[in-house]
């Protein structure tokens, strides 16, 4: 399946996220106004977050919530970051975030991660932080049923806040780590450009001269003073906020801060903190950098625009309406993208915050175009910004409003039916920017009733005033990225600036391409339920169909306004003739066409307002359907399954520009050393079956649209063999009826299906490759030991625990005690079908120097549990990670619907995960020792390493 979200990333990703700033005496960029809109009046904050602040000036926020259930976020957020570094301090803002879990007052070296671990709090997955260049934020995921671990937490963040010891030895062991996570990173085509476009993105700017990663050089050779000296001089409680949200009584949470940050102090002699902005440009600036391993020819057109923070009613208007406008222009760009003449590989255009939002007060109206080459460049930046142009000039029409305003209240019903079961998360970023750039705080139904209400009185002409201003005579900024091998055929920049101002010339008002007809032409004839059976442990009722589907449903009250959906049956693309499986590999295309009489960007005007949601898919061993909705809207779900059963589109206009897009991306992609490596992978893995090759230009020439087509009907023309999962909030009696008249009635033959073994199996015995390309020195390992497998419940929880004692080794290993990599993982992966196999997966980047060295390390971890089981430590962190995550698990739509799935792919009882604590606690060192010995077996040992080429 071709995905078009590839080029929405490779874009996104090429704009450098990092920001620029320049003092505030600077003058402001000046855009057109649009339309007069009311001053509004201040957005009131929530009720029921309590807001205090100590008398050393921390600020706490405070509230109470049960989702998910005895469970808290505790953030400890701090107005500070690269931007306050002294010259010698480059990078230290971010180091010092290091040093917050190597050693504290209270928890000695790596106690923190130890004692949270045991508590089931994983490292990285839930403890984290991150440094920008205004702000340091430490997230902590705790639970709240342990009165000790609870309180700990708020001691953990104190300690944070001010008790890092800073002890040298681990300083110097820490820089390693933090120039691994700068190669980890970095040492690519994209960094490389990035330096070159940062006096660009970020001129005249503090910004250019603080990227929070720093100087490695810096980095390397700093005295311990200075770090001691930045945390002194920043770490202070005028400048920290404490965030609590959970399912806890908010008085006692309020003596734990008073209790753990009172005795906080500020320096007696405070540096003052300098807010920095973005200079203007009143000429445009033009940047065109190519590098050998860039992939894609892609071009910017940014105009930066002066940001406020919502604080009123009106701000709230004039947000919703720029959203609007984001939506509307990116539904006409899917138009253009689903022609087979389109003029790009991708292009978007939004307004928002500039560089993603790293830098305050500061937003963009930026378009990025992807081109097919650098000849085509021109013209696709023409394409691209014509567009906007066309939105400036004629703005939208009604229609295109009227999708919106009806996707956005149905966005608007949900939030508030699921106002209960709002995420913890999800309140700690609202309180969380509130303390970092003053944004409010209003609630659910602040928000609720005030979008209702401008979603009443906002009007097209007041959104299409709005729109004429994004493009403005100033603050232009052109960026373009491409390939060294199209340097000769890139425009130049005049060139490129006559064809970013030339581009609305010609232009006429769009036309929308609504088609007004019913999803369905007629309801089918409705089938019946035939059997039921109930699994009352779990919750779970069966029913067979007329037509021999089965249904099982699981109705839940994790969610007011959810249910999910699955459904499979076996065959998939391993049916399809060896001779000719091209065209069934592609036959995603069909799906992505859109359905019946509606191409894709259709389908979505016919849909707007609605929830309800479904496609099909065919994967190598299964086909089948998944979908979502709302309880009210659940009936437009069944109908697209009907629709993609009984009425797949086949459109040769998407066919012929994703073959065309597809044709470019294997054309450049050697040119990425990670693309070059990972086609290695794959094929390794395979054993060079011919069948799970990467694609080549000569599988395209093989590749039919009818074929495809064609395949896809087979597949779906027998479906007696489904079986559907529907998990959420619902009631029987109301789905049954729509599973009789959509399911029930959808095709059968009676045949008898499977998939086949095509044979993609690893390779036996001890492999060892190494790929040569790349520029930097930077190396990528991968390790795999695996083997054939006894696929049960119990194996796998053992294999498990071998996994988690081992990633916690190999972390201890190679990043603390060797400082040679940043974050290395440690995978595991089972499989049932079609051959039972494991795989153990070890894989990290690091210095070229260093791979010999550190794949003997990571091996010695490997035999170290193999010779004496997991520690004991380990195995508790285990069980507890496995019994806190199963926790949270059981109370997941998602969760359940993968899990009922699996369990009758595989044949499984479907009670079995009533037996997963017991499972995990039957864990133990000498049970670890057998399953490492067993299957850390190194007799099928895969070892892959790309380096620099020679």
């Amino acid at each position: 399946m071709i995905k078009k979200t590839t080029f929405a990333l490779l874009g996104m990703a090429a704009c450098i996220a990092i920001s620029t700033s320049v003092s505030a005496q600077k003058k402001a960029v000046q855009p057109k106004q649009p339309a007069p809109v009311t001053a509004g009046k201040p957005i009131p904050v929530d009720p029921n977050v309590k807001i205090g602040k100590l008398p050393n000036g921390l600020t706490y926020y405070i509230r109470k919530n049960t989702e998910p259930k005895k469970r808290a976020e505790l953030y400890l957020a701090n107005r500070i970051g690269s931007l306050m570094e002294n010259d010698d301090q480059q990078g230290l803002a971010h180091f010092t975030e290091h040093m917050a879990f190597n050693g504290t007052r209270d928890f000695p070296k790596n106690d923190i991660i130890n004692y949270l671990q045991k508590a089931g709090v994983r490292f990285g997955a839930d403890l984290n932080a991150y440094t920008a260049f205004d702000q340091t934020v430490y997230q902590l995921p705790i639970p709240t049923d342990s009165i000790e671990v609870f309180k700990t937490g708020f001691k953990i963040l104190s300690n944070w806040a001010g008790r890092i010891t800073m002890d040298g030895e681990e300083i110097d062991r820490e820089r390693g780590v933090i120039i691994e996570e700068d190669r980890q990173r970095g040492k690519n085509a994209q960094e490389r450009m990035s330096k070159l476009l940062l006096p660009v993105l970020l001129k005249d700017s503090r910004y250019a001269n603080r990227i929070p990663i720093g100087k490695i050089d810096l980095l390397k050779t700093f005295t311990h003073d200075k770090i001691r000296n930045f945390y002194a001089d920043w770490y202070r409680p005028d400048l920290q906020a404490v965030i609590a949200v959970g399912d806890f009584d908010v008085a006692e949470v309020e003596k734990l801060i008073i209790e753990n940050f009172s005795d906080l102090k500020n320096p007696l002699k405070e540096k003052e903190r300098i807010k920095y902005t973005l200079p203007d440009n009143k000429e445009p600036l033009v940047k065109i950098i190519t590098d050998p391993e860039q992939q894609y020819n892609i071009a910017f057109a940014m105009y930066k625009h002066p940001a406020t923070v919502a604080k009123t009613t009106a701000d709230l208007q004039k947000s919703l309406m720029y959203s609007m406008i984001n939506t509307m222009i990116a539904a006409r760009f899917q138009e253009i993208l689903q022609k087979g003449n389109a003029p790009f590989l991708f292009a978007q255009s939004s307004y928002g915050p500039y560089q993603g939002g790293m830098i305050a007060g500061v937003n963009a109206f930026q378009t990025v175009v992807a081109a097919k080459s650098g000849k085509d460049l021109e013209s696709a930046i023409t394409a691209a910004v014509a567009e906007t142009e066309r939105v400036a000039k004629f703005g939208f029409v009604q229609s295109e409003l009227d999708v919106v305003k009806r996707n956005i209240e149905a966005g608007n019903e949900k939030k508030l039916k699921e106002k209960d079961k709002t995420a913890s998360s999800a309140f700690v970023q609202q309180y969380l920017s509130n303390f970092l750039t003053g944004s409010p705080m209003g609630s659910i139904d602040f928000s609720y009733a005030e979008t209702k209400k401008n979603l009443s009185v906002i009007t097209l002409a007041q959104v299409n005033a709005l729109a004429k201003t994004l493009i403005t005579p100033n603050n232009q900024i052109l960026i373009v990225q491409a390939p060294e091998k199209d340097k000769a055929n890139l425009p130049a920049a005049a060139a490129l600036l006559a064809a970013f101002n030339n581009a609305g010339k010609n232009i006429t008002p769009y036309v929308d391409n609504a088609v007004n007809k019913p999803l369905l032409a007629k309801v089918p004839a409705a089938g019946k339920v035939t059997a039921e059976k109930k699994y009352e442990d779990i919750g779970v009722t069966e029913w067979t169909l007329s037509n021999g589907i089965k249904v099982l449903l699981k109705p839940t009250d994790f969610k007011n306004d959810q249910i999910v959906f699955s459904s499979f049956g076996k065959g998939g693309t391993s049916v399809a003739d060896p001779n000719d499986y091209q065209s069934a590999d592609f036959s995603g295309i069909i799906q992505e066409s859109g359905v019946g009489d509606f191409n894709p960007s259709q389908l979505n005007k016919l849909l707007a307002g609605n929830t309800g949601r479904a496609a099909s898919y065919i994967d190598e061993l299964y086909q089948g359907f998944s979908g979502s909705s709302s309880p009210k809207d659940v009936e437009t779900a069944f109908k697209m399954v009907y629709a993609y059963a009984t009425q797949p589109r086949k459109d040769t206009e998407i066919y012929n520009k994703n073959m065309s897009d597809y044709r470019v991306t294997l054309e450049n992609k050697n040119a990425n050393p990670s693309s070059v490596f990972a086609d290695t992978v794959q094929a390794v893995l395979s054993s060079y079956n011919k069948r799970d090759m990467p694609n080549t230009m000569a599988d395209l020439d093989k590749v039919s649209l009818d074929k495809a087509l064609a395949f896809y009907k087979d597949r779906f023309a027998d479906l007696g063999e489904q079986t559907f999962v529907f998990v959420g909030n619902f009631d029987l009696a109301t789905l049954k009826p729509l599973v009789e008249t959509y399911i029930a009635s959808l095709p059968t033959l009676g045949k008898k299906q499977n998939f086949v073994d095509i044979g993609s199996n690893p390779p036996k015995g001890i492999v060892s490759k190494t790929v040569y390309k790349g520029l930097e020195d930077k190396a990528s390992v991968q390790l795999y030991i695996h083997g054939d497998y006894n696929f049960t419940a119990e194996n796998n929880t053992q294999l498990e625990a071998v996994k988690s004692a081992l990633e916690n080794k190999i972390l201890e290993r190679l990043r603390e005690k060797e400082s040679g990599v940043y974050s290395p993982q440690v995978g595991l992966s089972v499989a049932k079908f079609p051959t039972a196999h494991y795989y153990f997966t070890i894989s990290f980047s690091c210095a070229t120097a260093n791979v010999e060295k550190l794949i003997a390390a990571a091996m010695e971890e490997v035999q170290h549990i193999k010779s004496n089981g997991a520690t004991p430590d380990d195995i508790s962190k285990f069980k507890s990670e496995e019994h806190r995550q199963m926790e949270l698990n059981l109370r997941n739509n998602g969760y359940w619907l993968g899990y009922l799935s699996n369990r009758l792919k595989y044949g499984d009882e479907l009670n079995l995960v009533l037996g997963n604590n017991q499972r995990v606690d039957a864990v133990t060192v000498e049970s670890s020792k057998a399953t490492a010995q067993q299957y850390l077996n190194e007799n099928n040992y895969i070892r892959l390493v790309l380096m620099p080429q020679k």
